[in-house]
């Protein structure tokens, strides 16, 4: 199947009540994951952990299938993050794209329980092109860590993990 890049896709629930955002083209999915695996690529490597994590978390907002087997194939090393953002647009013209792909960058770059050094650069270099404050990018650096922490309390509250 050959999609539309311009076709609008609606998002799932979890799209909606998580980041308030109805829907979006394929191409804002695709290039939304593109960006993604390029910053946490940025070590020269998406194990296995990392590209689980964007797979689970595509498929969780909505993403159409097709986008998804794209990010498997593509060539991360040699995107540059400048070309795809201007491709990511979603249905609510006030949503902070730049701040939402920073958190996503963050929160996948982790998902190897190494935030590498350049993962890190690339995450800033990120929010350079993207406009993001240094404040507002220490502090979705600050929300990841809280929410690790929070589903760790979680975790020893139900008794699966001690804290």
């Amino acid at each position: 199947m050959t999609t539309n890049e311009e076709q609008m896709f609606a998002g799932s629930d979890y799209l909606k009540r998580s980041q308030g955002l109805s829907s979006a083209s394929f191409e804002a999915y695709l290039n939304y994951g593109y960006a993604l695996l390029v910053i946490a690529g940025a070590d020269g490597e998406v194990p296995a952990q990392e590209m689980n994590w964007l797979i689970n978390h595509q498929r969780m907002v909505g993403a159409p299938e097709e986008a998804i087997e794209k990010y498997k194939t593509f060539d991360y090393k040699n995107a540059k993050l400048e070309d795809l953002l201007p491709k990511i647009k979603a249905d609510v013209p006030s949503w902070s794209a730049p701040r939402t792909l920073l958190y996503h960058a963050i929160k996948m770059s982790q998902a190897d329980q190494d935030y590498a050094k350049e993962e890190q650069e690339a995450v800033k270099k990120a929010a350079k092109l993207l406009g993001v404050e240094d404040d507002i990018t220490s502090a979705l650096n600050v929300l990841v860590d809280m929410e690790k922490k929070v589903e760790s309390m979680l975790k020893a509250l139900i008794q699966t993990e001690t804290v």
